[in-house]
């Protein structure tokens, strides 16, 4: 059994991009603050208005979100399955795998490898989803339990929005996971394909994140 080093290390940098952009966006957001972090700003102020108005807009607001945290979770699932599907009947796959690929062909050991490594990265992402409804659910809770007959107090707000905060955080490490997943399909195609997609992903998202358009709609009206 021999082990393509260089393919291995194409297929598992996209998972240890994922990981770094995790780490690095926590210190970046230091001195110049992302797009998410403007919005858990917003969501403080979502959370006090919805302590001052007694109606159902905020429920529907929830299920929204929830509707779509819920859809990625279950196509998650089916990915999953898909790729146990894959993993077990690699023979079968082999030959239709094995004509996308450009330069020197990979063994066997190495997609049943890669295709490990993406099944990794997709129940990363699953639990990522399915935590991320969890805590939506909580806040659903304590929204729900707010009393308007009085002003809320500052400490719950901030705790509220806190929860709000954590269940987008996970919903954005689902939601990375499926732009890490891009350059796991490349590999199929070139070990060296692969690489350049993490580092364009890795583009795509600094950008997104600290210098789009969005981003600079929202810091014009947010305080930071």
């Amino acid at each position: 059994m021999q082990i393509n080093g260089f393919a291995l290390f194409a297929s598992m940098l996209p998972l240890l991009a994922l990981y770094s952009y995790g780490l690095a966006s926590r210190l970046l957001d230091r001195s110049r603050p992302s797009l998410s972090a403007l919005m858990n700003e917003q969501r403080f102020n979502w959370v006090t208005q919805a302590s001052r108005r007694d109606t159902p807009l905020d429920a529907i607001l929830s299920g929204n979100i929830m509707s779509s945290v819920s859809f990625f979770a279950s196509t998650t699932a089916l990915l999953i399955l898909a790729l146990f599907t894959v993993i077990g009947q690699l023979q079968e796959f082999l030959p239709a795998l094995s004509s996308i690929t450009f330069g020197p062909a990979y063994s066997e050991v190495d997609l049943q490898l890669h295709n490990v490594v993406l099944l990794f990265l997709f129940v990363y992402a699953f639990l990522a989803f399915t935590l991320s409804l969890r805590q939506f659910n909580h806040f659903c809770i304590l929204i729900g339990a707010l009393d308007h007959a009085k002003p809320a107090p500052p400490e719950e707000i901030r705790t509220i929005a806190r929860i709000n905060a954590m269940a987008a955080q996970r919903f954005n490490s689902g939601i990375r996971s499926y732009y890490f997943a891009i350059p796991m399909v490349a590999w199929f195609v070139s070990s060296w394909l692969a690489i350049i997609v993490t580092i364009g992903t890795i583009g795509l998202l600094l950008h997104r994140e600290y210098f789009s358009n969005a981003r600079w709609l929202v810091a014009r009206i947010t305080p930071h």
